[in-house]
Formats: C-alpha cells, sequence, structure tokens
C-alpha cells in the first residue's frame, strides 16, 4: 500500500442477520490525525474499523484508501498495511517482546538490520526499557503489554492505525500514562488514526475530529 493521502468511508451499510450495525455511514479520515468514533455499546464502532480492514464486508457502500476501494487489495496486503490495536492486546504468549514487535516486518521480510532499527527506534519514543526485548508477555503489566501492542500496530510503518478501545482494559492511572504515551507517538509518527472509545473525555483528549455515531 502507497503512503496514504486519504481514507474515505461513502454510504457504510453493514447487518449482523436482521441487526443494521451500520446504516448509510460517510466520513472522511484526514491525513495524520486521529479520528476518534465515541458512541454507546452497539452503534458500530467496532464494525466500522473491520469494514476497513476487510475483517468484515460491507453489505453496501465502499471504503477508498487513495481513491482505490480497500476490496481491490488483497485482503493480507491492505491488512499488513493498517496497524489494528485492540483492547484484549493480542500478544502471542510464546514469543518473546522483540518477536512480537517484528511480527509484521518479518511477513514482509524485512532484512533483519531494518527490523532491529525499527524496533529500537519505536522502543525509543515509547520509552520501555531495552532489557523487556528479550521477555515474554507474561512477565509484563496489563499496562506494559498495551504498549507493545501499540508497538506492534506500528512496526512495519502503517500509515494508517486502527484502534479498538485500546486502553480500556487497564486501571485509570495506567490508562492515563498510556494516552500520553500515544499524544508523544503520534507527534513523532503522524498516523492516520481511528480510535474507538467510549470514553468522552478520552477522545477530547486524543482526537483532532471526533464522529458520535
Amino acid at each position: 500500500m502507497s503512503a496514504l493521502v486519504k481514507m474515505t468511508a461513502k454510504h457504510l451499510d453493514f447487518y449482523y442477520g436482521d441487526f443494521h450495525a451500520l446504516k448509510d455511514i460517510s466520513l472522511d479520515f484526514l491525513l495524520h490525525q486521529v479520528t476518534a468514533l465515541i458512541g454507546p455499546s452497539g452503534c458500530g464502532k467496532s464494525t466500522l474499523l473491520k469494514c476497513i480492514n476487510r475483517m468484515v464486508e460491507a453489505d453496501e457502500g465502499e471504503i477508498l484508501v487513495n481513491g482505490t476501494n480497500v476490496k481491490q487489495y488483497k485482503e493480507e496486503t491492505l491488512r499488513r498495511g493498517i496497524g489494528y490495536c485492540i483492547q484484549e492486546v493480542g500478544l502471542f504468549p510464546h514469543m518473546s517482546i522483540y518477536a512480537n514487535i517484528a511480527t509484521v516486518p518479518r511477513l514482509l521480510k524485512w532484512p533483519e538490520e531494518r527490523i532491529k532499527a525499527r524496533v529500537d527506534s519505536l522502543l525509543d519514543i515509547s520509552g520501555l526499557p531495552r532489557d523487556y526485548l528479550g521477555k515474554f508477555p507474561g512477565q509484563l503489566s496489563g499496562g506494559e503489554a498495551q504498549r507493545v501492542g501499540v508497538l506492534r500496530a506500528l512496526a512495519a510503518d502503517p500509515p494508517i492505525l486502527l484502534m479498538d478501545e485500546p486502553f480500556g482494559a487497564v486501571d485509570p492511572l495506567t490508562r492515563e500514562n498510556l494516552q500520553r504515551q500515544f499524544l508523544t507517538i503520534q507527534k513523532e509518527l503522524k498516523k492516520t488514526v481511528v480510535f474507538v472509545t467510549h470514553d468522552v473525555d478520552e477522545a477530547i483528549l486524543l482526537a483532532d475530529r471526533i464522529a458520535i455515531m
């Protein structure tokens, strides 16, 4: 996937059986900005993210990246160009922190020297100490694991980052710390981010634009 110019959702509809989860959703996601999706449970926030990376297919409408419908990309090509960070983190428990962060760059067959440089630079931004790279997910706190999840989503330098309530499962103090670190990372890397949250204060703190669903 080439560098992102613009991402747009046009007239999206999606059904779970008889339930109309997305109804005529149209939205522009601006370059290098954080767009927060906020609304009650069941309003379609997470479903919209899944339509963007084609974990589910919209029944009507389209999502365009650089003017190209996402359905024209191979699914694996699309997903390797879109970082995805979720509340459950999903780190591989049998792999070191280094190997977890390096997962997508290795799938893309980056040279190991380039991978190491990328992991090192992300670690510097995140504030995690380098000796964590040899640890395993079970040795981390919830907040540390969530930080690693964000780094893994950013490892292949995707132009788009999808975040589905990534800080929702940690305690309030840890969440505040993660929010500050996210702002630092975003200021440095300037990704186009779609951020799902049910927390109005979090949306106001982190987002450039807020879409209420």
